[in-house]
């Protein structure tokens, strides 16, 4: 593009995004159409990646497509595996895009449209994809090395290996809620569990497609698993209309629960190329689709927000979803999709190991997570596009609902239990009342903006409301699942590394014995806290989120404290701000949120003030509600505690490099020139 035409057309998109944010931000009381902020959304992507991640890829690392990467020095065929770009690009974003880009930003829709979405697209561009895009390339320039290690390595060996255990317990408590939220869509489902069940097989189908049967051949085992994917979602419905059929897929939580623990082992251990890269390449068409129909959707029926810019609860904190103010838990409540630490251990664990040549660092790990933010911004509109009485119905307990009565009458949130049995057998579901997690309200919301749009089109328009909402269901599962087996192999990784250092042969990824041993660790770790959110009488997304947003975005400071680091010793301490600013943020915002979390007097927000209301209840859930409070207590601190030394020890390190009262020394690989010409 010549330099004018160039100055033109992003001088136009940039005017484009800034007018965009001005009617969203200025509106007061009027009716706003949910196309603007998909508008503000798009125009500022497209600015920050055509021009800050170039500036990341050009002047702060300088990327060398010359030099070889892990996947061509290290190649195994098992875990190092030079992959092709887009179909690495889809595995990484299947890994990183689970449950946190949807159901946060449905949750954090209890404050209005407007907090969220400034949040989700300005953290993004300026946070979120700059972490995982250094986290990557810092990875990739070790080896593959995980995060905790990098810690270990760069920073301080002490607080490096407190890191690497902090790091696996955060891991895994991020993976519980995941799972949990998978379990809570799927349960008393057999449409939902036939359709997610179906993929397994069809993505074996694909691995065994793209690596034996015919190799390379990647838009064949694309189309064949496409289409196979539709027809499962089809015969889905027949199953649960069947009678003799239903009941085999038609389970309770907690069967589903070991349901998922055996998956997550079985991924886990099986090759990459088997089920995890094409299960993960599969979901992504789904989910990359399905993002891009949808806005395209929205453009042609311009659904209004009905949701306000801001609620009520945006300054009282005592909201019916969850308790406490927008400062600071919206920007816990909205993790992945603007910032998410979870992503550092994806980018410093598969991904790395798969890359063929470092220019592809940039469309995966920023472009990545660019893709994952749209996701929640899709998220917040389909939830603000709901009656305010159906989101809240649908995301809040009966008790907190009736607590909250007054100011959702107030603010006209209300919706009579007639409309809402409507809903629900429009839906094809029982009830949606109490429906808490976020899932079930967003798959209403996509529903009915594609049901929308397909009256608008000319088709079946509400007639299909059932088949969307359960398409919809099956597009939230895939997202989870995909995070939960990835998840799984970078915690098996992680352990076998931390184990390694006193058992050098545990360490050895290709060592089966090994393998199968820290799988079931990882996955015994993860279940045990999924079982305890699925027995748990507030529904377990109450207790569980509140702590997965802390504790995500402590693992974020971790990282952008490892990414710090590692600028200011690679020489380019110039440009250290570009993690340093988003660490400052992260520490400030989620600090405060742990300190109120665990000590809070409310009820309602502190974990200890809620275990002290329920002293000497008498009622059969008052025990297993105090010990998972103080339970969530201990987490909190010991999370909050090995981060506070983490980043002290950061200081320390800058402090000494900087003064030159320490050698600045990097722990790269040696540089090796590719086997292949640039560009092949």
């Amino acid at each position: 593009m010549k330099p004018l035409a160039a100055v033109l057309v992003w001088g136009g998109i940039s005017t484009l995004g800034a007018a965009a944010f001005g009617v969203l931000a200025l509106s007061r009381g009027e009716t706003v159409n949910a196309a603007w902020l998909l508008t503000a959304a798009v125009c500022t992507y497209a600015v920050g990646y055509r021009f800050y991640s170039q500036f990341l890829a050009t002047r702060v690392f300088r990327l060398d497509d010359r030099r070889a990467t892990p996947a061509e020095r290290c190649n195994n065929g098992r875990d190092f595996v030079p992959t092709n770009k887009w179909v690495l690009y889809g595995h990484h974003f299947a890994a990183i895009a689970g449950a946190g880009p949807l159901v946060g930003p449905v949750l954090a829709a209890q404050f209005g449209f407007l907090p969220g979405t400034l949040w989700l697209v300005i953290g993004v561009v300026l946070g979120g994809a700059v972490q995982d895009f250094v986290i990557l390339l810092c990875s990739l320039r070790r080896d593959g090395k995980s995060l905790g290690q990098m810690a270990k390595e760069e920073v301080n060996p002490a607080a490096g290996a407190t890191a690497m255990l902090a790091v696996l317990f955060i891991m895994i408590i991020l993976l519980a809620v995941l799972a949990l939220i998978v379990v809570n869509a799927l349960k008393a489902s057999p449409w939902g569990l036939f359709t997610i069940a179906c993929t397994i097989p069809i993505a074996l189908l694909m691995g065994w497609w793209m690596k034996r049967w015919r190799p390379g051949k990647v838009g064949e085992a694309s189309a064949a698993g496409a289409v196979l994917l539709l027809g499962a979602l089809v015969a889905g419905g027949w199953v649960a209309g069947q009678p003799h059929l239903a009941p085999a897929f038609t389970h309770t939580a907690t069967t589903l629960t070991g349901m998922m623990i055996a998956y997550g082992f079985i991924a886990s251990v099986l090759p990459v190329w088997m089920l995890l890269c094409p299960r993960d390449y599969l979901s992504t068409f789904l989910k990359i689709t399905t993002i891009l129909v949808l806005a395209v959707a929205i453009l042609v029926i311009l659904p209004p927000l009905r949701m306000p810019a801001l609620t009520p609860f945006a300054s009282l904190g005592e909201g019916p979803v969850f308790a406490g103010k927008l400062f600071p838990f919206a920007f816990i409540t909205i993790a992945c999709g603007a910032v998410s630490g979870f992503h550092s251990l994806v980018a410093s664990g598969t991904t790395p190991k798969m890359i063929a040549r470092e220019s592809d660092a940039r469309l995966i790990g920023y472009g990545g997570m660019l893709m994952e933010s749209f996701v929640g911004v899709m998220a917040m509109i389909a939830a603000c596009t709901l009656d305010p009485g159906v989101y809240f119905a649908m995301n809040t307990t009966p008790a907190a609902l009736a607590q909250a009565s007054q100011v959702l009458g107030q603010a006209g949130f209300v919706v009579t239990p007639d409309f809402m049995r409507e809903l629900a057998a429009r839906m094809g579901e029982t009830t949606l009342v109490a429906r808490s997690g976020g899932a079930p309200s967003l798959a209403v919301g996509m529903a009915q903006i594609f049901a929308g749009a397909t009256s608008a089109l000319g088709g079946g328009g509400r007639t299909l409301d059932a088949l969307w909402y359960h398409f919809a269901i099956m597009f939230e599962a895939l997202f989870i699942l995909t995070t939960i087996d990835t998840g799984t192999r970078v915690g098996r990784f992680m352990l076998q590394e931390i184990v390694g250092h006193v058992w050098p042969r545990f360490a050895e990824t290709s060592w089966y014995p090994s393998v199968i041993a820290s799988s079931a660790l990882i996955v015994a770790g993860w279940g045990y806290f999924l079982y305890q959110g699925v027995v748990d009488p507030l529904g377990g997304i109450n207790s569980l989120w509140p702590l997965f947003g802390i504790s995500n975005q402590l693992l974020a400071a971790v990282a952008l404290c490892v990414g710090t680091t590692i600028l200011i010793k690679m020489g380019r301490a110039r440009f250290a701000w570009v993690t340093a600013a988003p660490l400052a943020w992260l520490v400030t915002v989620t600090m405060t949120a742990g300190w109120q979390k665990v000590f809070s007097a409310d009820p309602r927000l502190g974990f200890l003030a809620h275990a002290a209301s329920l002293a000497g209840a008498t009622t059969p859930d008052a025990a297993r509600l105090i010990f998972n409070d103080r339970l969530n207590t201990f987490v909190a601190l010991l999370f909050m505690t090995v981060v506070t030394l983490l980043i002290v020890t950061s200081l320390r390190e800058w402090w000494l490099v900087l003064s030159h009262r320490k050698a600045a020394m990097v722990h790269e690989a040696p540089y090796v020139e590719a086997g292949y010409a640039t560009g092949d």
